[in-house]
This record gives C-alpha cells, structure tokens and sequence, in this order.
C-alpha cells in the first residue's frame, strides 16, 4: 500500500502542475489574475472551497498524527500542499508514515 501512496503523489504533483505551468508560463505569477479566475464561477470556486477546507483539515491531521508517530519535518507537508496541493500532500505523507511505522514494526 505504501508504495501506491508514493506513485498517487506522483500522479497528485505531475497533474496539477501540467495545468498550472501553462498558466505561469502566458501570466507569471499573477495571484490576482490566478484569484479571479479561481473564483470566476460558482463551480470552480465550489472546488476551491473544496480544496482549501481539506488543506486545513490536512494540516491539523498531519500534525496530530505526525507527532503521534514520532516524524519530523512535519511541516514539509503544509509547504507541499501550499506549493502543489491536497492531492500531493495527503499521500506523501501517508507515504512517509507507513514508512515510520514499519520501520517501528520492524524487530
């Protein structure tokens, strides 16, 4: 399963990012261009509430549950979900904590 979270946040980072380069590539990073657009329609800005509710639960899981497991750098994985998103953030970490806890498993 571990290795499944990894190959998702692959998918999670490469994703996202081949519809946000384009836009960095005809705008730079034009947050107010980037904002409007975000939040032109009801559907999309649907989607960005969607998005930034989950980011803060991300967060507020990662910590508990990072910290219960005894990781470090937790805060790789706000920066991640900051510079790409959810969708890269959530299986990294899950990634790295199944890493944590078969390392702890292991005799």
């Amino acid at each position: 399963m571990k290795w499944l979270y990894l190959i998702i946040a692959i998918l999670g980072t490469v994703l996202p990012l081949s519809q946000f380069v384009p836009f960095l590539a005809a705008n730079g990073l034009d947050l107010p261009l980037f904002s409007r657009q975000l939040f032109q329609t009801h559907v999309s800005a649907f989607f960005a509430m969607d998005v930034i509710v989950s980011s803060l639960a991300l967060w507020l899981f990662v910590f508990a549950e990072g910290r219960r497991r005894g990781m470090t750098k937790l805060w790789l994985y706000v920066v991640c979900s900051l510079t790409v998103g959810v969708s890269m953030a959530l299986p990294l970490f899950l990634f790295f904590r199944e890493r944590k806890i078969s390392a702890n498993s292991a005799p």
